[in-house]
C-alpha cells in the first residue's frame, strides 16, 4: 500500500497542494466541507486565486441568506435581492458580476441615503435630485449603467407587490458623445515613432510592452483577450489569431473568434517566436499593461494621450482606410450586431472613402 500522502497542507491557511502537483483551496459551503481546484501547480499563482476564491464564496454565502419581504423593502434589501438573481444565475459573466460590484459602489457614493429609504416611498423628485448629483459625478456611461440597475430595482419592488410605479422611468439617460477619432489617432509614421519611444524607456519590460502596444494595434483585440492568446493560438499557415478569451469568462460576448494576421502582425509574431523560442503553451504577450509607459512615450514625442482601447479604434480604422468593409472589420473585432456599432464609430471613414471613390467613376468612353 502507497504511503504517499493525497494532501500536503501549505503554509497558507486552506491552500493545499494535491499529490498531483495541483493547488486547491478547501472551503467550506453551505455548511459542507469541498475542495476546489485552483487549476495550477505554481504557488505564486495559486494564493492569489485562493484569495479570489475565497471572497468570492464569502459573497456568495452573504447573499445567500434568506431576505424576508415586506411591504416596508428597503433600497439595501432590494439590491441584496438583485445580487442574489445575478449570482444564482450561471449564464452571468464573471466580468458581469464584477460591474455590477462597481455599480451598486457608485450608486451607494452618489445616494448613501437610499439604502435605508423605503422604495415603496420613493418618489420622482427623489430619484431626478439623484441623477442631477450623479451625473456631474460620474460619466455618462457609468450614469446609465446606475439608472438601469435603479430601474431594476424598482421593477422587483413592484414584482413583490412593495410599489405600483417606476419612479426612475421619469429620469433620461445622459447623451454619450461619441469620440472624435480623427484628429486623436496617430498616422502610421507618428505610430511608428510612438512605438520607438516605448521601446527607448527604461525598465526590464519596455520591449514586452512595445510588443504588446504593436499586437493590440495590428489585431484589434482588447487588452483582457490579448493577455490569453497562446503561442498554439497562431496559426502561421492560415494566417489567423484564434481570440478565446479568459479561461473562465471567455470574450466579451462569450464566443470565439479568429482574427486575420496582417502583414504586421505576421511580422512581429515571427520575429517574437524567433528571439523566444516560445513553447506552445506560451502566452504571446509578456507585459499586463502599459497605461503609464504609453502616456510617458506620448509626451516625449508630443502626442495625444492613447488607451489600450484607443488601439482597438486604431486598427479598425486603418483597416477601413485600407479598404476593408464595415461588416468584416466589424467581426474582426467581435462584434455580433452585423456592423451596426461600428458604422455608428467608423462611418465617417466609409464616408470619406466614398467620396474619394466617386471621383474615379466615369461614363466617358
Amino acid at each position: 500500500m502507497s504511503t504517499e500522502k493525497t494532501w500536503t497542507a501549505t503554509s497558507t491557511k486552506q491552500l493545499y497542494r494535491h499529490k498531483s502537483g495541483t493547488y486547491y483551496a478547501r472551503l467550506v459551503v453551505e455548511g459542507k466541507p469541498t475542495w476546489r481546484s485552483l487549476k495550477t501547480q505554481t504557488l505564486s499563482v495559486a494564493k492569489p486565486e485562493l484569495a479570489r476564491l475565497l471572497e468570492d464564496n464569502a459573497y456568495r454565502d452573504e447573499l445567500s441568506r434568506d431576505t424576508e419581504v415586506t411591504e416596508k423593502m428597503t433600497g439595501e434589501e432590494a439590491l441584496t435581492l438583485r445580487e442574489s438573481q445575478l449570482l444564482n444565475d450561471p449564464a452571468t459573466k464573471k466580468s458581469t458580476k464584477r460591474y455590477w460590484k462597481e455599480i451598486v459602489a457608485s450608486i451607494k457614493k452618489t445616494w448613501p441615503a437610499f439604502l435605508t429609504l423605503e422604495m415603496r416611498r420613493v418618489t420622482v423628485e427623489q430619484c431626478e435630485s439623484w441623477a442631477g448629483k450623479a451625473s456631474k459625478l460620474m460619466s455618462p456611461t457609468r450614469f446609465n449603467g446606475c439608472l438601469l440597475v435603479l430601474k431594476s430595482l424598482f421593477k422587483i419592488a413592484i414584482k413583490h407587490g412593495v410599489r405600483r410605479t417606476n419612479p426612475a422611468l421619469a429620469v433620461k439617460r445622459a447623451k454619450t458623445r461619441r469620440k472624435d477619432l480623427s484628429h486623436k489617432l496617430p498616422s502610421q509614421t507618428r505610430f511608428r515613432e510612438w512605438v520607438e519611444a516605448l521601446r527607448q524607456r527604461r525598465g526590464s519590460k519596455a520591449q514586452h510592452k512595445a510588443d504588446m502596444v504593436e499586437l493590440l494595434a495590428y489585431t484589434g483585440m482588447r487588452l483582457g483577450e490579448s493577455k490569453w492568446v497562446q503561442w498554439k493560438h497562431c496559426d502561421f499557415e492560415r494566417g489567423e489569431i484564434l481570440v478565446l478569451g479568459a479561461p473562465d469568462d471567455g470574450t466579451k460576448n462569450g464566443l470565439f473568434r479568429r482574427v486575420p494576421m496582417i502583414p504586421a502582425a505576421r511580422k512581429l509574431l515571427e520575429r517574437l517566436k524567433a528571439e523566444h523560442s516560445p513553447a506552445p503553451t506560451d502566452y504571446v504577450v509578456r507585459a499586463k499593461s502599459a497605461n503609464k509607459s504609453m502616456k510617458k512615450a506620448a509626451e516625449v514625442i508630443e502626442m495625444d494621450v492613447l488607451t489600450h482601447h484607443d488601439l482597438r479604434h486604431l486598427f479598425a480604422t486603418m483597416c477601413i482606410e485600407s479598404g476593408v468593409d464595415i461588416p468584416t472589420v466589424s467581426r474582426w473585432l467581435g462584434h455580433q450586431d452585423g456592423g451596426v456599432l461600428a458604422m455608428k464609430v467608423y462611418g465617417h471613414l466609409r464616408n470619406e472613402h466614398s467620396i474619394a471613390a466617386a471621383s474615379r467613376v466615369s461614363f466617358s468612353a
